[in-house]
């Protein structure tokens, strides 16, 4: 690719077949020469953050396999290179992707070639103060890695709120961020319940064992 280094992956997630992934190479990857990322508020730093596989997607991803099709719509948020978004649309879910990165497109659309799978919806979704095109209720909203910053205001739960159907049921996969609650507070104002599930992952790569939350909120 031009600008930048990839790699492909084999992911095995228990209920689909394996994914072939296109990531990446590592963090040292950056190409905005015609500022896209940066007129979206994403700096250098945060540019590759996109395009690597995180154990927190892993996790979330690894909970959707498990998960019956049922006839809902799911959404998930930064999807980055979508791993969650490709297990439910494997599995026949209606899965929409978004995410705010402008390469983030391109490598779902990758993605699902690599893996033989049909069209799926992908929508620029970004909270606080950019515009995002995401449309519709929802009655799964996922997301994996969103507590990264402080947000006093409660601009992503807000975004959440607003794509909610009134039943819904959000999952969030956080690897016990400092953020963590400030966002349960906003999320109660918004009439969410939350219940969560402690998660370690031993590492394989000889790194530090990924230790995390499953969140699940629900309407009172």
């Amino acid at each position: 690719m031009p600008g930048y280094l990839t790699q492909q992956t084999a992911v095995a997630i228990a209920g689909v077949a394996d994914l072939q992934i296109r990531s990446l190479l590592n963090l040292q990857q950056f190409h905005d020469p015609l500022n896209l990322a940066a007129d979206r508020g994403i700096s250098s730093a945060m540019w590759p953050l996109f395009g690597l596989l995180w154990p927190s997607g892993l996790c979330l991803a690894e909970r959707l396999g498990q998960r019956a099709v049922r006839p809902e719509r799911v959404l998930e948020l930064g999807c980055g290179l979508g791993l969650a978004s490709l297990v439910g649309h494997r599995l026949g879910a209606n899965v929409t992707a978004s995410d705010c990165h402008p390469l983030a497109a391109a490598f779902l659309a990758e993605n699902l070639r690599l893996n033989g799978l049909g069209p799926m919806p992908f929508e620029h979704g970004q909270w606080g103060a950019f515009e995002s095109r995401v449309t519709g209720r929802f009655d799964l909203v996922i997301a994996s890695d969103v507590l990264y910053e402080r947000d006093e205001q409660g601009t992503l739960a807000h975004f959440i709120d607003q794509h909610c159907a009134e039943s819904a049921e959000v999952w969030v996969v956080d690897p016990n961020r400092a953020n963590r609650q400030a966002f349960h507070r906003h999320m109660r104002h918004w009439g969410f319940e939350m219940s969560e599930v402690f998660l370690h992952r031993p590492s394989l790569t000889g790194q530090a064992d990924y230790r995390g939350r499953m969140l699940t909120y629900q309407r009172r």
